[in-house]
């Protein structure tokens, strides 16, 4: 049976699912999820590309930031982590470009939280220096640096939409000729809110979770935690569920496990949850401001000049990663500290 088949299947026999449960099946399904099956997560052949895929600059910047952090870490033996590292692209160009950064590989241990397979075999080739761990509670413990690039969006969100009658939560389930379908559930107890009918509020249940690993981690050892993500400071109402196939927009529901399913990131909400949880938040600022406040521009100039023959594709790469009408403006930078740590740099 097909994931789609099989999701009917459950739906007749324990009824509708939330977006956030039907989210999980189609991105984690261990058998036919999205991640479970795509090997070429992110690269070009992929449904979407990612930063680190887009330009060499990206990862680059990346691990010269965090040869910055580790210093004012006071340079310790130290875990250098990143959360679901799709072909391993981004560390591949941040530890080539720590290379001559003394000291630092010796002292750094390479963890890649990754659950997928295929996956796993893809970053091993580049990194086979690596070590990996399921979920983030089972990197071992000690100073830590954490990198998360389009990470969070694909944390499943629970949706709920404000109707005339108060709010009511969407739900996937089945019509009459059993196909997939959006429905809502029976209004639901809340506050009154000064949302327009229609408006649509998203929560991220597993956003609590990783917060609380990550404090753990930065409470019990000195670390910093950079997530860069697309998302949003103030909510919008809006419905930001979507689904990428071949770098186009598709039907959510129509080809479960075979198109990346995400959300905006509600950064607001994040950075809520880690100051309640006693670590420092710095951010969120636009990708473009952070790239450019750690020199992205001078990069782009020195390899041009060096390569004079990619200059106009070095243009090109910046305008994606900084550009408001790229890159720069919808993704969002925020880093999470350990407290009694200097300001990190780029914010």
């Amino acid at each position: 049976m097909s994931l789609k088949e099989r999701l009917v299947e459950h739906i007749e026999e324990n009824g509708p699912l939330t977006v956030s449960d039907f989210m999980a099946f189609c991105l984690y399904d261990p058998r036919d999820g999205y991640y479970a099956t795509r090997p070429a997560l992110g690269g070009a052949s992929a449904d979407f590309l990612t930063a680190p895929e887009a330009s060499q600059m990206f990862g680059e910047l990346l691990g010269l930031w965090c040869a910055h952090e580790w210093d004012a870490l006071g340079k310790p033996a130290f875990n250098w982590i990143e959360l679901g590292p799709g072909r391993g692209v981004l560390m591949q160009d941040a530890w080539r470009a720590t290379e001559r950064i003394e000291g630092m590989h010796d002292a750094a241990a390479l963890v890649l939280v990754e659950m997928s397979g295929p996956l796993r075999d893809e970053q091993a080739a580049r990194l086979p220096h690596a070590e990996w761990a399921t979920r983030l509670e089972d990197a071992p413990p000690g100073p830590s640096l954490l990198i998360a690039n389009e990470f969070l969006d694909c944390l499943p969100v629970r949706q709920f939409v404000r109707g005339e009658d108060g709010w009511h939560e969407k739900l996937v389930g089945i019509d009459e000729a059993k196909k997939l379908t959006f429905g809502l559930s029976s209004a639901l107890p809340a506050p009154d809110s000064e949302d327009e009918p229609g408006a649509v509020r998203e929560v991220a249940p597993g956003m609590e979770s990783l917060i609380y690993e990550v404090e753990q981690r930065l409470h019990a050892a000195p670390g910093r935690a950079l997530f860069i993500d697309y998302g949003y400071t103030q909510p919008e109402g809006a419905d930001t569920l979507q689904a990428l196939q071949q770098h186009k927009h598709v039907d959510p529901l129509a080809a479960p496990g075979e198109a990346d399913l995400t959300a905006h990131v509600d950064f607001a909400r994040f950075a809520h949850l880690a100051r309640e949880a006693g670590l420092l938040v710095y951010g969120p600022i636009t990708q473009g401001q952070f790239l450019r406040g750690l020199g992205i521009d001078y990069r782009a100039d020195a390899l041009a000049q060096a390569n004079p023959q990619h200059a106009d594709r070095l243009a090109r790469e910046m305008r994606r990663l900084t550009h408001d009408e790229e890159m720069g403006a919808l993704f969002k930078v925020i880093c999470l500290s350990s407290p009694n740590l200097p300001p990190p740099a780029g914010f």
